[in-house]
Parts: C-alpha cells; sequence; structure tokens
C-alpha cells in the first residue's frame, strides 16, 4: 500500500475553496474533481492541480446518448486527467464509442489518454433501493458485476464499485482491470450517505487498486491528521517493515 492509492475528492463548491484544501493537504498526490467544482470552475481547476503535479480523477460520470458521450469523453481527455468515468448503464455502443473519443481527444491535445473506467452502481444506492425504487430484478452484487463485465468486453479499463463487491470484480475480471473504491471508511468515520462502505484496510484486501476517501479526511477538524492516521494505518498494516511499495 502507497500513498498514491489513495485519492482525496475535492468536494466543494469554487476555487477558492479548493486551492486553500490541496494547500492544506500538501502530501496528497491525487485529487478528484468532481460534478460541483468543476461545474463552478471549469477546467481551471485541472490546471491549477497539473501545475502543482498532482494526479486528477475528473469523475464526471458521463451518461447520455452515444454521441453526446463520446464527444464529451473526447473533450475531457484534452486536459491531460489520469482516471475519467461513464456509467456503465450507457449500453455497450455508448461504452465503445468513449473508448475511442478518449484516445482520438488525448491525440489531438497531444496528451497520455485517460484511464476510463466504468460506474457501476452508485456506493450510495442500497440493496432495497435496487430493487424497490430502480426495479432491478438481479442482487446488488451481480448487477454490479454484470455492469463491470460489460465495461470490460466494450474495452474499458476498469471499474468503480463499492468495496463490498470488490473482491467478486476482482476475481471475474482479473488483475489487470483498476478497480476503484470510494465508500471508503475508516472505522472511527462516520458512514454519512454511503451504504455499502468498508475499512481502507479491508478494501486493499478484498482487491482494491485504489481508495476514494473523502469526508473523513476533508471534513476532519485537521485534515492533516486524520490524512496522517488513514496512511499510517494502511502502511502499518500492509508494510509493517517500513520498506517502500512501489506506486500503483
Amino acid at each position: 500500500m502507497t500513498n498514491h492509492q489513495i485519492i482525496v475528492p475535492l468536494d466543494v463548491p469554487d476555487l477558492g475553496s479548493a486551492i486553500a484544501l490541496v494547500d492544506k493537504l500538501p502530501q496528497v498526490t491525487f485529487w478528484k474533481v468532481g460534478l460541483e467544482l468543476f461545474t463552478s470552475t471549469g477546467p481551471t481547476i485541472l490546471e491549477i492541480l497539473k501545475s502543482r503535479q498532482k494526479r486528477i480523477f475528473l469523475d464526471l460520470k458521463f451518461h447520455d446518448i452515444p454521441n453526446t458521450v463520446a464527444g464529451a469523453c473526447r473533450a475531457a481527455a484534452s486536459y491531460g486527467v489520469d482516471l475519467l468515468t461513464i456509467h456503465s448503464t450507457n449500453g455497450k455502443d455508448a461504452l465503445k464509442a468513449a473508448t475511442e473519443a478518449v484516445q482520438v481527444g488525448a491525440e489531438k491535445a497531444g496528451t497520455k489518454p485517460p484511464k476510463l473506467i466504468a460506474i457501476t452502481l452508485l456506493t450510495s444506492i442500497s440493496t432495497r433501493q435496487l430493487a424497490f425504487e430502480l426495479k432491478i430484478p438481479i442482487e446488488l452484487p451481480e448487477f454490479a458485476l454484470q455492469m463491470a463485465l460489460l465495461a470490460q468486453e466494450s474495452g474499458l479499463d476498469g471499474a468503480v464499485c463499492s468495496p463490498q463487491e470488490v473482491g467478486q470484480l476482482r476475481e471475474s475480471c482479473g488483475n489487470d482491470f483498476l478497480l476503484v473504491c470510494p465508500g471508503v471508511r475508516p472505522t472511527w468515520a462516520e458512514k454519512g450517505d454511503q451504504k455499502r462502505s468498508l475499512t481502507p484496510s479491508q478494501a486493499i484486501k478484498a482487491g482494491a487498486d485504489y481508495l476514494v476517501i473523502g469526508r473523513p479526511i476533508t471534513a476532519a477538524p485537521q485534515p492533516e491528521l486524520a490524512w496522517q492516521k488513514i496512511t499510517e494505518e494502511l502502511n502499518e498494516t500492509y508494510n509493517p517493515t517500513g520498506n517502500e511499495f512501489p506506486v500503483s
């Protein structure tokens, strides 16, 4: 386990708040920019993060018809971000169009294409909601697996899933399929609206490549101490000798 495998969300409303949080946590190397901040700032926040040599998870969760999704992915790929999300429920045509579009967009901009990863099911959705609100007549773990397999068959690089599904997805999709887990909560943190969470150690043991850990760090009275506590717990669990692990 390395600190580079923890992604911290910039879930703040404006550019000033984002810069203040980045300044407060200089040791964080991988930041997530989601809908709220990107809608507020546009690509300006991406430019600032790149100028500081930070890695970027652009989590916009595209969901639309194939032509529109492809256009959005082509544009997003030009920003030079590291990860980009799209809903697997777009269907195979849109997923394939998106995979081609990120290559075209990155090549045109002269940047490395982002890893395109699929949202299997939002971590705020419970088994009961899947069945009774969304009317999907299969078990939640099976649905998440089918969405991940659809993404893999369509040429995507990986998937976003809750920690509770990551073990099954790792076994079915293999080691080369990138798995990113939000909804990760240390034992001492509130779960909030995350319905299917595990601790950081449990998620890594289950097969996650990256952990998205937000409010336990960013909403803590002292975010830098919360970050330090999480990384120390993980490094003690997976690297008790203190030797440096390679970056995933």
